[in-house]
């Protein structure tokens, strides 16, 4: 495969070096404060939303439940709802920011057969996608193009995040936090 030059991307290699102790990336995303270097673009009560940095496409995020599993059936009946809310606010915050023309989302489960390179930590893929967009460059090319910045991106969804009802910015680094819905919702 063809490389394209990301010199942004070192900060990812050297974060993982740096923390070797780490079970799962996602649990210490999960737990860490620094939100907007750990590219954690918002947060509710049962799940998060975290930038890829590795994306398909620019805005590419993937929203984790804090739970860790890899099972979708162990999660419990609040954070597959906050799952799903978190999800449909996700989708409404990239149209915000970014404005693509449609979505991929989907889970891999089921470890190395379903494609996940984190199988042991369930998490749902939310694709923005263009008319045009350069998807086969991946198969044809053997080139993958990333045509945005990921500190952008993250600057772009996350302004789309807090224009939302219902959400607040505790600090300038930290994720849009998404407020429990009332009771009964």
């Amino acid at each position: 495969m063809e490389s394209v030059f990301a010199p942004w991307r070192i900060e990812w290699v050297e974060r993982e070096e740096n923390n070797p102790d780490a079970d799962c990336v996602f649990c210490a995303f999960r737990d860490a404060d620094a939100d907007r270097e750990n590219r954690v673009v918002a947060r509710s009560d049962h799940a998060f939303v975290l930038l890829n940095n590795y994306p398909y496409n620019p805005g590419h995020v993937m929203v984790i439940p804090h739970d860790h599993t890899g099972a979708y059936g162990d999660l419990d009946e609040a954070t597959l709802l906050d799952h799903a809310r978190l999800k449909q606010r996700t989708f409404d915050a990239l149209e915000r920011g970014m404005g693509p023309d449609g979505f991929n989302a989907g889970l891999n489960l089921g470890g190395s057969a379903a494609g996940g390179s984190i199988d042991d930590h369930l998490h749902t893929h939310v694709v923005p996608r263009w008319e045009g967009d350069t998807n086969f460059m991946p198969v044809v090319g053997d080139t993958q193009v990333i045509v945005e910045a990921v500190d952008d991106s993250y600057d772009r969804i996350h302004d789309g995040f807090a224009a939302q009802d219902g959400t607040s910015v505790p600090g300038p680094d930290a994720a849009v936090r998404i407020e429990a819905p009332p009771k009964g919702l």
